[in-house]
């Protein structure tokens, strides 16, 4: 039989889904290496919103990391998540082209695009500016669950993106919520509309379901799957590489992949994640009631921060259960960013007032003005809408026309002659103070692992309570642990020996 190939998500999908994005480029280069050498169709390295991540949390430059990064994978396509620049933002369309320019000339060489309602308007301007840019341009087709994603509507979404020049097509799966049997009716008709461009398979795992999915995906002849290395797999994450490879072999295919050489990235990353306390994914149960709310795992729990803050955590099932009413009523939207956010915060404001729209945010107003796209406008219910639109604040907010500035606009307002637009991105999405306090830290630290004994040992050591001094000593080097308030022993002098 024909060969299976892999884009690798640990990078970006994989952390962003278990890890909260907490990944620092430090954990990534001692890795970077091998997968670049195994034999990926290409390496899923960054979105938008690790930018603000990387800033705001990790005090790291998210273009140091891309530059970085790039000088150590020299053979694999670096890939960008090219979906909104500002998540919750309408972002002009030059600031958006800015932000491919970037990332193309700091390394990246694809770009997954994406549009929240699968628009066929959106897609045009994203290729052409990926195309214009020199990036290659995949369109993700986004799968959801509703009374009006039908087979032919997938159909048709697909020679709709099948018109635009285009490097592949993706099916992207990004709640979990395909099944092997919607796999099976799903996979042909894609395959049949997309007038011979290459598609692939972005699937999660939320449900339990999203390895038996790819599976069947490739048995349908999609030729590349989306995977992620564990422990960055499985859960909400995305199939394991090693599964997916191990159960293709056992069905006849060839996967076209090093595993071998991977294990020691495996090693890595479950290492770094029982030091930090990180998730470590794993298969999960089937829970049918994603099909029913379809919010996204991530999003579960910020749901529950919402309530805990006003004594409500234990509402968080009702809350979950309001999504899907407010889903229905917004016109089934589908369950991404930032659309999925807009549906579960109004969830939860029905639930903490306790009056069914008494209170929306402005997001949720602006989308029923239509301007997050006029598919949800047209589609919402007609008694929703007009409850939304009724109050002051969307009279205000109706007279509004989202700017396009030009990128000189931009930067005079924000910039300078001076500033690189690698910086004026940055002032784009976050404050002053914040990218100041990132430049302060530094460049991005080592990430000092179980390759060096002495650390190791140090750490190790650092936990014990069942001693209240260890002393070490050998040629050139002592050292010293005692016991602090606490129990632990965390007092350490190290010095040199004669």
């Amino acid at each position: 039989m024909s060969e299976v190939k892999f884009v690798d998500t640990t990078l970006r999908d994989g952390h962003q889904s278990l890890w909260a994005e907490n990944m620092t480029t430090g954990m990534m280069l001692p890795v970077a290496k091998r997968i670049d050498d195994a034999g990926f169709e290409a390496i899923e390295l960054i979105s938008s919103s690790h930018l603000k991540k990387c800033v705001r949390e990790l005090k790291e430059d998210p273009w140091e990391r891309v530059r970085l990064i790039a000088k150590r994978v020299t053979k694999t396509p670096l890939r960008l998540i090219a979906g909104r620049v500002n998540t919750f933002e309408i972002t002009p369309h030059s600031v958006y082209r800015l932000f491919l320019e970037r990332m193309a000339a700091n390394g990246l060489r694809q770009a997954r695009i994406s549009d929240e309602w699968n628009d066929l308007s959106s897609w045009q301007r994203k290729v052409q500016f990926s195309r214009e840019i020199g990036l290659d341009p995949i369109v993700n087709i986004i799968y959801s669950v509703s009374p009006k994603h039908t087979d032919e509507y997938f159909a048709e979404r697909t020679r709709q993106a099948a018109s635009l020049p285009l490097y592949r097509l993706c099916l992207k799966d990004p709640g979990g919520l395909l099944t092997p049997e919607r796999t099976r009716a799903l996979v042909p008709s894609i395959l049949k509309n997309s007038k011979g461009i290459p598609v692939e398979l972005h699937t999660h795992c939320t449900t339990g379901l999203g390895s038996l999915c790819a599976l069947e995906a490739i048995k349908l002849g999609i030729k590349t799957v989306n995977t992620a290395i564990p422990p960055l797999a499985d859960a909400s994450s995305n199939p394991s590489l090693f599964n997916v490879a191990r159960n293709a072999r056992a069905l006849g295919y060839t996967p076209a992949i090093d595993e071998e050489l991977l294990k020691p990235v495996a090693e890595h990353f479950t290492f770094i994640a029982k030091r930090e306390g990180f998730p470590i994914g794993a298969p999960v149960e089937y829970d049918y009631s994603q099909y029913l709310h379809q919010v996204p795992g991530g999003m579960v729990s910020n749901l529950r921060h919402q309530l805990r803050k006003v004594g409500m955590e234990e509402k968080v099932g009702d809350a979950l259960e309001e999504a899907g009413r407010v889903r229905a009523e917004f016109g089934y939207p589908i369950m991404v960013t930032p659309l999925s956010q807009f549906v579960g915060s109004q969830a939860a404001i029905n639930v903490i007032v306790g009056e069914r729209y008494k209170e929306a945010t402005d997001q949720v107003i602006q989308y029923a003005l239509g301007l997050w796209g006029k598919e949800g406008s047209t589609t919402m219910d007609p008694n929703v809408k007009d409850k939304i639109l009724s109050r002051s604040r969307a009279r205000e907010l109706a007279r509004w026309v989202p700017p396009e500035p030009s990128i000189e606009e931009v930067r005079r307002k924000i910039g300078g002659a001076g500033v690189s637009d690698d910086e004026l991105l940055l002032r784009w999405l976050l404050r002053k103070e914040e990218i100041e306090a990132m430049r302060l830290a530094g460049p991005p630290k080592e990430y000092v692992t179980a390759r060096h004994p002495v650390i190791t040992l140090i750490e190790e050591l650092t936990r014990r309570k069942d001693y209240s001094q260890i002393q070490v000593q050998k040629s050139g080097l002592s050292l010293t642990l005692r016991q602090a308030q606490g129990g632990e022993l965390s007092r350490t002098t190290l010095g040199k020996t004669s």
